[in-house]
Formats: C-alpha cells, structure tokens, sequence
C-alpha cells in the first residue's frame, strides 16, 4: 500500500538533495546556512514522525535560528543558458505548460477512478489520502514527461527547485509552520472562547447570519495568521463543527471545503501570507511591496461573498 508517508520521503529526498547541493555550491556566501536549513527539513521529513514533540519543536527553532540570523542566501546554480531557455519558449510557446497541467488531472481522474471503478478495491493507496498521493505521482508524472520532451541537464529539475526555493528563502515553509499554529490555537481553547463569543452575537435559529460569521472568521484569522491552514482548526471549533453541523445539521463536507475557500479570500489580502503576496513583488521587483495585495482585492472580496452563499445554500438547503 502506497501512503502519506511516501510523500514524505520524497520531499525528504528533495530538501537532501539540495542540502547538498548548497554545500557544495561555493558561488554562494552563505551555503552552509542553507545546506543545514535544507538539511534540516530533510531530516523532519524523514524522522519528523519518530521524533519526540520536544526534538521536533528543537528542529523547529533551529530552522527560526538559521533564518533569522540572516545565514540564507540566494543560489544561481547553471542548467540551462538564458539563451537556451529563450529558444524554447520562442519555439514551444505556451506547450511549456501543458506538463504542468498533468499533476492537477493526475489528481482528478485518479481520484474519481479509485473511489467509483473497481480500481479502488485493490487498496493501492492509504485510505482518504488518495488524492494527495495522486497529487504526488502527478508531479513525479509531469517531472518525467519534461524530462524526455525538453531533454534538460540531469540536474536541471532540482538544481532550479533550489534556485527558486532559496529566492523564496524562509517563506517558503511559511504554510507548514502556521498550520502548526492552527493546531496550537484549537488546543489552547482559542476556539472555545470565539465559540462562546459568537454565541452571544448570532440570532437564535439563524443560518445564515451563523455561515456569515463563520466565513468572516476563516478570512480575518487567515489574515492575522497569514494561512487558511492556520484559521481552520480555530473557527471549525469555534463555529463550523458546534454550530453550523451540530446545531444547524449542515453538510460538513461543504462547510469545511467552502470554509477553506473563504479563509483563502483573507490569504489574498494580507501581507502575513508573505509566500504568495510578498515575495512575488520581491521576486518581480514591484516598486509597491504591496502591489499584488492591491491587485487580488477586487477578487477577494467577491469571491467571499460567494462562498457565504455557497455554504448556505449548498451545504443547508441543497443538502436537506
């Protein structure tokens, strides 16, 4: 059976590799700060599971230790030649993307094929990690199929992972370690404590008011958190679980989905989710740090509004 734990050796694998490859990369000042920050994920992918809670949270505060002292810094290892890379996007165009689309359609109709063909009785994947693994093989899939197309230098895959992951330096853990936050909040009881509060403020028997705060929470504790992962474990405590599925017999599969899709609305106007909106404007060199907050604003908002009536209308009315 194939489980969530090869994923985690394959990423295991990756951060190892450019561990290594930072080491030995003496173009760049600070290489053993980011060898040991790599190396030191590598090794919470691979042994995160059989460490204790203290040596976990000790890893942790190394990784917070190497990056802000500074010790990260940015690689420009060669592969391809600008002048190559330039011909095959004169010549292939947006065919440059279609491998990228292979990883999102693995997932899909993988998925749909393992859970309603036959396919699925053979036990092939962990049970409800299914599309996550698929996710996984996709990715494995795309790398292969560029792999044989492009014809790129043998390191040219992971030795550009690293040139993209150490311009994004630290941030790039950002999501994992706020989700880690979330769960800290919902076992501090902050959900109890937004619960009672909120219980004061919705009407007695009133959905909607109960999905608008619900959808409002995800966003503003996404904004303050900076990851909808973060926000989760906190309103579904809160709000989602207690009141919207036990009170209001809603469907928990909508209200949990939709929920994270309203959370996500906050990721997009905060400069908390410095992976998606800071760093990019660093990386494009935007005179506006905020630049790409102020572009996705005219989305969010909108967007949100939809997911408020998505729940109520899908996850109460439609499911009843």
């Amino acid at each position: 059976m194939i489980t969530l734990e090869w994923l985690y050796i394959l990423a295991g694998i990756i951060f190892a590799i450019w561990a290594v490859l930072s080491a030995r990369d003496t173009g760049n000042g600070k290489r053993f700060g980011n060898a040991a920050f790599w190396g030191l994920l590598a090794v919470s992918f691979f042994f995160g599971g059989q460490m204790s809670d203290f040596a976990n949270g000790m890893l942790v505060l190394a990784l917070v230790a190497i990056a802000g002292a500074g010790q990260l810094g940015r690689s420009d290892p060669p592969t391809t030649t600008l002048t190559e890379r330039l011909g095959l996007s004169q010549t292939l165009g947006n065919k440059l993307f279609l491998p990228a689309l292979i990883i999102p359609l693995t997932a899909v109709i993988g998925t749909v094929a393992y859970n309603y063909t036959p396919f699925g009785e053979t036990g092939l994947f962990e049970e409800r990690r299914e599309t996550l693994i698929l996710f996984g093989i996709g990715v494995l899939l795309a790398l292969g199929v560029c792999m044989v197309w492009l014809k790129p230098p043998l390191l040219a895959p992971v030795e550009e992972g690293r040139r993209l992951m150490d311009s994004i330096g630290w941030a790039a853990i950002l999501p994992q370690m706020l989700a880690a936050l979330g769960g800290v909040f919902a076992l501090a009881g902050v959900g109890d404590i937004i619960g009672s509060m909120a219980g004061e403020v919705i009407p007695e028997g009133s959905i909607f008011v109960a999905v608008v705060i619900f959808c409002l929470g995800m966003a503003l504790f996404t904004m303050i958190m900076g990851n909808a992962f973060a926000a989760f474990p906190v309103m579904a405590a809160a709000i989602g679980i207690p009141v919207l599925v036990e009170q209001f017999d809603g469907n928990p599969a909508v209200i949990g989905a939709v929920g994270m899709l309203a959370g996500f609305c906050g990721t997009l106007m905060t400069p908390m989710a410095a992976n998606f909106n800071i760093v990019p404007a660093a990386l494009l060199e935007l005179k506006d740090q905020n630049g790409v907050i102020k572009q996705q604003i005219g989305t969010a908002i909108p967007l949100w509004v939809c997911n408020v009536l998505i729940i109520y209308i899908a996850g109460f009315y439609l499911w009843s």
